[in-house]
């Protein structure tokens, strides 16, 4: 038996398990799997069939290999490297978190684990009249904008550049454009609005950089309690 056949039969053999998600974003409201809900229940199904993973770094990519133990074909996973720039976190602490999203994005691709969009979980936004008075300290604005994803709107940020164009311009782009949202915000539902009603755009930024999605979120729940009460 190949370790083709022998993987199919792991996907079909975890699928078949109930497997919780112990993972929780607070401010979205959306479970997650974390590696702990699903290596367990790997392991045992991979030590039945005869399967072994290791999963492996440099600083280019991050590999998983799958190796059937009793006829040595073997089955690679690859993922390119990126960082992570946790608040007050340690560069030691940092690369442990890209090693950990690593494992975490490897594991589930072999396994073909589906997780739910969480974006799309929010409920609708209800639209609201921008605010017009003036700032007594204005904030910088993102670079000029161009329509995306939407038009004109309350709380519609806009981007220079789609995602396609230049990866790490439509990236830092759409970071700014939200903190900058945020930096206007002065209550928790305009900062709600802010999230539900640029879901699609944050939706590809998690797509294309988790770490910067996580840090992201950070900072809407940190505004979010700063402004809590406020109407």
């Amino acid at each position: 038996m190949s370790v083709h056949k022998k993987l199919m039969q792991a996907r079909v053999k975890l699928q078949s398990m109930e497997i919780k998600k112990s993972g929780l974003n607070k401010f979205a409201g959306y479970s997650y799997f974390e590696l702990a809900d699903f290596i367990p229940p790997i392991q045992s199904i991979f030590n039945e069939l005869g399967l072994c993973g290791i999963v492996t770094f440099n600083t280019e990519y991050a590999q998983l290999c799958i190796t059937d133990v009793e006829d040595g074909t073997v089955i690679v996973i690859t993922s390119p490297m990126a960082e992570a720039n946790l608040k007050g976190a340690h560069p030691i602490q940092n690369l442990g978190a890209v090693l950990s999203y690593q494992r975490r994005y490897l594991w589930m691709a072999a396994l073909e684990i589906v997780e739910g969009d969480a974006i799309d979980s929010a409920p609708a936004a209800e639209p609201k009249p921008v605010k017009v008075e003036p700032k007594a300290e204005p904030k910088p604005t993102p670079k000029p904008p161009v329509k995306m994803q939407g038009g004109d709107g309350p709380w519609q940020l806009k981007v220079t550049t789609e995602p396609g164009a230049d990866l790490g311009d439509w990236i830092g782009i759409v970071v700014d454009a939200a903190r900058h949202g945020l930096a206007q915000a002065e209550s928790e539902k305009d900062v709600m609005d802010l999230f539900k009603t640029n879901r699609g755009i944050f939706d590809k930024l998690k797509e294309l950089s988790a770490h910067d999605h996580a840090n992201l979120m950070v900072d809407f729940k940190t505004k979010k309690d700063a402004l809590k009460g406020n109407v």
